[in-house]
C-alpha cells in the first residue's frame, strides 16, 4: 500500500509539472524548439514536448530501475519472510512445549520442541527442555541424543548443557555418569557455583570423603553453602576420614589428618573423641594419652573419659594417679569410678579395682561394671559373687533391651 501511494504521488507530481511547463511556455509567442543531432540523424521538436517527454522519461526510468531492484531483492525477501514465519512458529512451539512439559505431557512436549528447534532463535532451550521431557518419560537414549544436539547447535553452551546432563543423571541415581560430566565442567570453570554444588551432592552420595575434603576450600571460598551447612559437612567429612584411617590402622595418616582439620572443627563437641578413638583403635593410644588428659582437664566429657580408660598406657600407675586426681571434683561420677576400676586392674590392684567398681555400681549400675567386677571375682575364684555379678548384669541388659523395644 505504501509503495502504491508513493507511485501515484510521483505520477501526479510528474503530470502537474508537465502542465505547469506547458502553461508557462504557452505564454510566449514563440515557445521555442529543441534539435538533437546524431550523425546523419536529427530530431527536432518543440520545447514543450521535449520538457514533458524529459519529465515522463525520467519518471519511467526511475520506476523501471526501482522495479528491477525489487525483482532482484524478491528472492531474498521471500526467504527472509519464510524464515520469519518459521521463527514465529518456533517461538509459539517453544511456549507450547514448555506448557506441555509443565503439565506433564512429556511426549507431546518433546515432539513439539524438536520439530521446530532448527528454526528457533534459541535452539538450546528447545533441546534442553526436550531432553528433560524424554528423561521424565524414561527415554534415556532420546535424552542423551537431544543433549548432543544441544551441544552441536550451541557450541558456546557446554556448561549449560553439562549442568542439565549432570542434573538428570543425579535425579536418575546415575552418580558415576554425573561425576564424569561434572569433572569435565570443573576443569572448564573451577569456580562455577552450580558445578561445585552438584559435585558436593555427587561426592556425598558416593561417600567419597577424600574428594569432599579437597572440595571444601572451594565451597568455603565461593560461599556455595550456608555457614551451618559447611560446618556440618566439615564434621561429616573429617569424621568419616578419621574412621577410614582408623580401619586401615595408619596412625601417621590419622595424625596428619588431625593436624589438617581446622581448629574450629577440632573444638566441636564429639570430634576429638573420634580422633582419640581412631588412635586407640589403631593401637596408638599411648601417643595421645597426654593430649586426651589435657582435653579432660579443660572440658569434662564422659565419652573422652571412657576412651581414657581404654588407652594402653606405657605407665598404668601414672595413668591411675591422673584419674584419681579427678576424684576431687568428680568423686561421684560412676563412669570415672568404672574407669578407675579398669586401670587399677591393669596395675594389678585388685582390691582397689573392686572398691571403685562396687561404688560405681552403687551410684549407677551398668552392664560393663558388672562384667568387669564379675571377671575380677572369678579370677580370685570367688565364683558365687562372680555369678551374682553376671546375673545382675544380664538382668540389667535384658531390662534395657525391653525398654528400647517399648520406646520404639
Amino acid at each position: 500500500m505504501k509503495n502504491i501511494l508513493f507511485f501515484l504521488g510521483a505520477l501526479a507530481t510528474a503530470v502537474a509539472a508537465a502542465f505547469a511547463i506547458k502553461a508557462g511556455l504557452a505564454s510566449y509567442d514563440s515557445p521555442g524548439y529543441v534539435m538533437i543531432g546524431i550523425g546523419h540523424w536529427a530530431l527536432e521538436t518543440s520545447l514543450v514536448v521535449f520538457s514533458i517527454s524529459l519529465i515522463f522519461g525520467f519518471f519511467i526510468l526511475y520506476f523501471s530501475f526501482r522495479t528491477l531492484g525489487w525483482l532482484i531483492r524478491m528472492p531474498t525477501q521471500l526467504k527472509m519472510r519464510g524464515q520469519s514465519v518459521k521463527f514465529d512458529r518456533s517461538q509459539e512451539a517453544l511456549v507450547a512445549g514448555l506448557i506441555d512439559s509443565a503439565e506433564g505431557n512429556w511426549e507431546r512436549s518433546e515432539n513439539t520442541l524438536i520439530k521446530h528447534a532448527s528454526n528457533s532463535g534459541a535452539p538450546l532451550i528447545h533441546y534442553l527442555t526436550a531432553a528433560r521431557a524424554a528423561h521424565s518419560r524414561g527415554a534415556l537414549d532420546k535424552r542423551d541424543e537431544y543433549l548432543k544436539q544441544a551441544t552441536k547447535n550451541s557450541p558456546g553452551s557446554k556448561i549449560a548443557v553439562g549442568l542439565t546432563q549432570a542434573e538428570l543423571h543425579l535425579s536418575h541415581q546415575q552418580f558415576d555418569q554425573a561425576l564424569e560430566t561434572l569433572s569435565t565442567l570443573h576443569s572448564l570453570d573451577s569456580s562455577h557455583a552450580s558445578v561445585l554444588k552438584m559435585l558436593h551432592q555427587t561426592y556425598s552420595h558416593l561417600g567419597d570423603w577424600k574428594a569432599l575434603h579437597k572440595l571444601l576450600p572451594s565451597l568455603n571460598e565461593h560461599k556455595i553453602l550456608m555457614e551451618a551447612e559447611v560446618k556440618l559437612l566439615e564434621v561429616e567429612t573429617y569424621s568419616a576420614l578419621l574412621k577410614e584411617a582408623a580401619k586401615i590402622g595408619d596412625t601417621k595418616a590419622i595424625q596428619e589428618l588431625w593436624r589438617d582439620i581446622p581448629q574450629h572443627v577440632q573444638s566441636m563437641l564429639g570430634i576429638p573423641a573420634i580422633y582419640f578413638a581412631a588412635m586407640i583403635e589403631a593401637n596408638a593410644g599411648a601417643k595421645i594419652e597426654k593430649e586426651l588428659t589435657q582435653s579432660l582437664n579443660s572440658r569434662w566429657d564422659i565419652t573422652l573419659l571412657s576412651l581414657f580408660g581404654s588407652v594402653q598406657s606405657i605407665d598404668f600407675r601414672t595413668q591411675l594417679e591422673t584419674a584419681e586426681r579427678w576424684l576431687l571434683e568428680h568423686g561421684n561420677d560412676p563412669i570415672l569410678l568404672r574407669v578407675l576400676g579398669k586401670i587399677a586392674l591393669k596395675c594389678e590392684f585388685a582390691d582397689k579395682a573392686k572398691k571403685y567398681l562396687a561404688k560405681s555400681i552403687s551410684i549407677e549400675p551398668t552392664v560393663e561394671a558388672y562384667r568387669i567386677l564379675g571377671n575380677t571375682l572369678l579370677a580370685e575364684n570367688d565364683k558365687d559373687r562372680a555369678s551374682e555379678c553376671f546375673k545382675l548384669g544380664l538382668e540389667l541388659a535384658s531390662n534395657q533391651i525391653i525398654e528400647n523395644i517399648n520406646l520404639n
